[in-house]
């Protein structure tokens, strides 16, 4: 007969728990952060193409965009969820900082040098495009706010 020694198995034994609600709501809103950049990236690969702007220069650009988004993606799915401590950090320094300030540079720039609410195309794509904005700046500081909750700091902790 066998000489391994058995031992009843728990759940525990079998099964990851699950994370946090917190850490779900952060990944949850980490996703639809790079959603959002998703989406932003097509109404403007959408208004270059209008525009006339070259084939080749967009493709490059969308290739570096796809690996950036897919990379975050894993980031947020293969490391955030199971609790991998430097995935917090990464998503709030790259995502949190870097990244906040690249979509408010922009309308804080206009609204220093113009600031004039009435000079606005207000076409169906300027809608589109500062509502998707708005989800996306809502969704990272979201996200971030919910990865430093107590459970999400013990869920990072056990790692």
């Amino acid at each position: 007969m066998n000489s391994t020694k058995h031992r009843n198995l728990t759940i525990h034994d079998v099964a990851r728990p699950a994370p946090p609600l917190a850490v779900r709501g952060a990944t949850t809103l980490w996703l639809a952060a790079v959603g959002a950049g998703v989406a932003e990236s097509v109404l403007g690969v959408l208004g270059a193409i209008a525009d006339g702007t070259p084939v080749l220069g967009l493709m490059v650009q969308i290739a570096f965009r796809a690996i950036v988004y897919g990379g975050l993606f894993v980031v947020i799915d293969r490391y955030f969820r199971p609790g991998v401590r430097w995935s917090r950090w990464l998503l709030t320094g790259l995502l949190g900082t870097v990244g906040i300030a690249s979509l408010v540079a922009g309308p804080i720039g206009w609204l220093l040098h113009n600031g004039d609410f009435g000079a606005i195309h207000w076409s169906a794509s300027f809608v589109a495009f500062a509502v998707i904005r708005c989800i996306h700046v809502s969704a990272v500081i979201g996200a971030i706010a919910l990865s430093f909750q107590p459970d999400a700091n013990r869920w990072f902790r056990r790692r």
